[in-house]
């Protein structure tokens, strides 16, 4: 079974919780990361209907090569740090089978696993 973090960016609040976890359980240097927050916006739709004057203002927490899915972690049961101290509790960890579950169509996510 492939192990997936799943991530319903919609709810994101670009807090970085998930990216000093990761950094400190993996004990990355400055500039190194395991889950990297990056921001998107923001910007004003001025011409396409159904999004004509809103504005978008996104967090993305994008999972990089040095993430293991905390795999000392996850292999005693826990979740991954990153997942754990997810303030907005938009990040799931799991089987990716059963996480594509949760994708309800209404909002935005990223499904991610690594190489094992």
């Amino acid at each position: 079974m492939t192990k997936a973090i799943l991530v319903n960016y919609d709810y994101c609040t670009g807090c970085h919780s998930c990216e000093v976890a990761c950094k400190k359980i993996l004990d990355l240097p400055k500039g190194e990361f395991g889950i990297k927050v990056c921001e998107v916006g923001p910007f004003q739709y001025s011409e396409r209907e159904g999004v004509k004057g809103i504005w978008e203002w996104t967090y993305m927490p994008v999972i990089t090569q040095a993430c293991d899915m905390c795999a000392e972690r996850t292999e005693q049961g826990k979740m991954p740090m990153c997942v754990q101290h997810c303030q907005a509790w938009c990040m799931y960890y799991g089987e990716a089978e059963e996480l594509v579950k949760k994708m309800d169509g209404q909002t935005r996510w990223s499904l991610v696993t690594v190489k094992e």
